[in-house]
Order: structure tokens, then sequence, then C-alpha cells
């Protein structure tokens, strides 16, 4: 880890919709990143998130105070109807957070966009959907940033660096240049919004990227304002960053621009159980994930039954589904000589916890009682749209409410797994470590957090070359489960029958090892994700950070 920056800092600020508000993996970016930033720049870092919360809701995740920026409170000369609330991130470092309230910029929304136009070029004529919330909170981020730099009479002679993370922001990169240009700049993709639009559509992405115009593609699919905003921040911004090389080749193509640095995605190991709680956390999670499996099933399933599983935000084929389910109904066709239970931890629109469920594991049936099988085995929580939900079609389509006849079942949880879910009761990561495997057969994947917290807990994973994590894991490993903890299966366009192959033979060989052997790789594994660690990969940001100072200064100079 740096002992030092590269560059002083007076102020870092990095602003985005998942500041203490947990959507999705950008969260796990920020707050796992947090620690090691505070080690560097200790309260110079301000991270700036909506205040979107309620009394009656208040974040999980928000510490208030009020005594941290008490002065500048006091004396903030913010627009009318925009509110702060100021605090800190309940996370390991636990950083400065500001909050803020963003409501009444919504009525001048229109105005704010064509001076845009008229700077900057951004079109926002076809918005729709949630492009004026983001940009009305990414305004005021700016105006809080601006607000802050005149309190602190900031000039020229500070080294102050303001970090927007996604399209959702860019609206605040733009004003802050706008406004307070001697600060520094950073934009990160995280996924362009119109690659991920290409591949949710159904398009092929890899094989006809060298021909796709970004703009052109944005207009088809209906995606102007959110791509020309992402387009205009990442050429606007002092230094541009995404988060793998895979992005990195689709941000040039697509946004005309290619970034300026790859900053891939560290994490703290915080959330692991040390190893003298280890062997007992593993217990208690097969037992609940057994327990389960068996009650829908309606038979007890043996200890040493083979529990692999999937998990990650609800896109079907962007994040390989498809492909995990037709894997698994493969690995059944091989001879794995144990039972397997493959879960489908994704969150969808679920209605609410199995009643039936509920109370048959308040009162188990007797061992071997398979009169007690539930109907349709398959999902632990009813759907507001099952007839729509492809997840749970393709399951019935493969025949997997069969149960009773199958050798390998598929469970459905479409919740989140936060301690409160009616029917696990248990966090993510309380569940996660009670695996025997994982699979993350994404087929659109910037970087890839969930192989990476697998391998923390020493569970192996496979995943593909084309996410940002698998084409790390290539580099870095040699592409074995013994030496590496990790399977990185080649996925292109046209190789769809090949992977669901290679990701069930993968899967067999770990059914098939001896427990010596899933020892060693279970200890390969974690020595992999040591190597992903923050105190490593902080040392992209913080050459970041130095070129956007660089590229600020020589702005100025100008």
């Amino acid at each position: 880890m740096h002992k030092a920056p590269v560059a002083p800092v007076d102020l870092l600020f990095e602003t985005s919709w998942e500041v203490c508000n947990k959507i999705g993996g950008i969260y796990t970016v920020l707050s796992t990143k947090a620690k090691t930033l505070q080690s560097l720049y200790k309260d110079k870092v301000i991270f700036i998130g909506p205040d979107v919360w309620t009394p009656d809701n208040p974040s999980p995740y928000f510490l208030p105070s009020d005594s941290i920026l008490k002065a500048w409170r006091k004396s903030a000369s913010l627009p009318e109807g925009i509110s702060v609330r100021c605090g800190r991130w309940d996370v390991p470092g636990k950083p400065i957070v500001i909050l803020v309230k963003f409501d009444s910029l919504y009525a001048s929304n229109p105005e704010f966009f064509g001076k845009m136009w008229e700077l900057y070029g951004v079109d926002s004529l076809h918005e729709y959907g949630d492009y004026g919330e983001g940009c009305a909170f990414a305004r005021a981020a700016g105006m809080v940033i601006e607000s802050l730099c005149a309190f602190k009479k900031f000039s020229e002679a500070n080294n102050v660096i303001a970090h927007f993370d996604e399209w959702t922001t860019g609206m605040g990169l733009l004003y802050v240049k706008w406004k307070v240009p001697y600060v520094a700049t950073i934009f990160t993709t995280h996924a362009t919004s119109i690659g991920r639009s290409i591949c949710g559509n159904g398009k092929h992405l890899y094989e006809y990227l060298h021909a796709y115009n970004g703009d052109q593609m944005a207009r088809e699919l209906n995606m102007e304002a959110k791509h020309s905003l992402e387009k205009t921040a990442a050429h606007q911004a002092d230094c541009f960053t995404t988060v793998s090389e895979v992005t990195a080749i689709e941000c040039e193509q697509l946004l005309d621009r290619r970034p300026d640095i790859v900053t891939p995605n560290g994490f703290e190991q915080n959330f692991v159980p040390p190893k003298s709680r280890f062997k007992t956390a593993r217990e208690a999670a097969r037992q609940k994930l057994l327990q389960v499996a068996s009650t829908l099933i309606g038979r007890e399933l043996p200890h040493h039954t083979f529990l692999v599983a999937t998990s990650g935000r609800c896109e079907y084929r962007n994040k390989g589904i498809d492909v995990f389910l037709d894997s698994i109904n493969r690995l059944e066709q091989m001879d794995t000589q144990r039972h397997v239970v493959a879960f489908v931890l994704v969150p969808a629109w679920m209605k609410e916890p199995r009643l039936d469920l509920q109370e048959a594991l308040a009162q188990p049936s007797k061992p071997g009682d398979t009169s007690a099988q539930l109907p349709d085995p398959v999902i632990t929580h009813w759907l507001n749209n099952p007839n729509e939900d492809p997840i749970i079609g393709r399951i019935h389509s493969l025949g997997f409410a069969n149960a009773s006849q199958r050798q390998a079942n598929v469970i459905y949880v479409p919740c989140y797994l936060n301690g409160v879910d009616g029917i696990f009761n248990s966090s993510y990561y309380d569940l996660l470590i009670g695996f025997d495997a994982t699979v993350f057969p994404s087929y659109y994947e910037p970087w890839g957090y969930t192989p990476l917290e697998s391998i923390a807990f020493g569970v192996p994973t496979i995943t593909t070359s084309l996410s940002g994590f698998g084409q790390w894991a290539l580099d870095t490993t040699d592409d074995q489960f013994e030496s590496g903890g990790v399977v990185v299966v080649g996925r292109n366009d046209n190789n769809y029958d090949d992977v669901t192959y290679n990701i069930a033979r993968s899967l067999r060989f770990l059914a098939q090892s001896s427990e010596a052997t899933l020892q060693e790789i279970s200890q390969q594994a974690m020595a992999t994700a040591e190597r992903a660690a923050w105190s490593y990969f902080i040392e992209y940001y913080v050459e970041a950070f130095d070129i956007a100072l660089r590229h600020c200064h020589e702005r100025q100079e100008k």
C-alpha cells in the first residue's frame, strides 16, 4: 500500500447514488474502499449521497452527527429547498458523509438541461424514467461541493478532487467544471449505459463491438439522454476511469474515449469470519441451506450434498443465469456421485415468503417422509409476476419442479438476503460460506464482485472470460482450482453450449474431489482473494488522483 499520496490532497469528494444506499455492486466498491482512503487522507475524504430516507425508513448505514461540518452547515449558501445531513458512513473507516435532499431541483431541470446543452452539448431532449432524478441529485451534489469550497476559501492553489461514479452523477461533474473550475474531476463508468442496454436487448456485444457506434445505438435503443450525458462526462473529466480492461475497450468504442487508467475493484475482508469461527459458521450455513431444500423437495438430503449457487442482479442473460440453469441440467447427466442442490440467489419482484414453507420449517416432517413435498418445490418466496419471470420459467421448462425424481435440484430465492427475508433469516454472507462452489457465468460483467466474495470465504468459483474479474484472474493465476480456487471459462457470442458443458465438467470435478483436495482448493481461493485487497488496488486510484490534478492545473494555466 502507498505510504503517502502521490500529490497532497486538500479535499477529496466522491459522489454516488449508492453512498449509504445499498443497491448494487457500486455500494460494495465505495463502502470497502473507504477504509483505505481514510488511511491515506484521514477526514479529507467526503462521500456525498442522496437523502432518500425518512424518519420511518432511515438509512441503516448512516450515523448522523451534529458536530461534523457544523460551521459550514450554519453558513452554507445552498439554493432554497436543498438540505443536507452530515455524519459518518457505518462501514470500516467510518468516512464523513453528506446526504443531500434534492427534490426542489426537479422544477428547474429543464432550464439546467438547456444550459448543459449550451455549454457541453448534453442532449437531454429525450430524457425519461430516472434521468431527471439522477440529474437533480448530481446537480445538488455539485452545489454542495461548490459551497464547501467557498466556505474553505479554496482556490487554484488548492488540490481539491471531485470524483463522480456512473452516468447518474454526470451532471454533477459538469456543474463543478462550470462553477468551480479549479476542482479536479474524475468520472468512473462501472458499466456503460449503452453497452448494458445492447446486452439487455439480446444483441451480440463482443462479435460486433468494433462496428458499433455508441450514438447510433443510443438512438436505436432509446438511450439518447443517458448515453449523451455519460459520454460528455467522460470527455469533460480531468481523469476518466473504468474498472477493467474489458470495459475500457467498450468505453473506447462506444464513448469514443479510452479511459486514462483502469482502477480495478478491491475489497476488505472484514465480513469474513476469523479462522476460529470459520468451521462453525460454515456448518451453520449448510444446515440452514439443507433444511430449506429438504423441506421444499420432501426428503432429507444427506449432509454431503453438493451445494452450489449463483447470485447477483436480476439480469437473466447479462449475469448468465440462463447458462447456470442449463449447466446444472447438464451436470445431472454426468456421474457426480453426490446429490446436487443449486441455489439461484437473485432478488426479483418478490411478493412474500411462502407461508407453507414457513410452517413446514417450523414443524419439520420425519426423515424419509416424501409425502411432505411442497407444491412448486423450486422457489422459497412467491413472485408477483411468475408468468413473466424468466428464471422461474426456465426452471420449470427444464423439469426441476419434479423434485423427487431429480438427482439435481434447483431452488430459486428471489429476495434480498438481509437477515429478515422470512425463510432463511440470514444474510447473504452468512449463507455464502456454506456452499461447495459458486458459478457466475456472466455475459456482461465489467468487474464482478460476487466471485471475489466467494473465494474470500474459501468457496471455489467459476466465472467467464467476459468479466473483469475473470480477466484479472487469468492474469494472476493459472486458471486451475488447485492453484487459485478459480476457473475461468472462455465465453464469446457463439459458444453457449461449450460454456455450459465446461461449467458442468468443472462442477463435477469439485463434487468428486477428496476432502484433502477441497481443503487445498479453499486455501488457494482465499490466497487469491487476498491479492485483490484494497491495500494493493488503491495505487491505481492514487494515480488517477494525480492525473486529475495534473490535467486540472494544466487547464487553469491555459
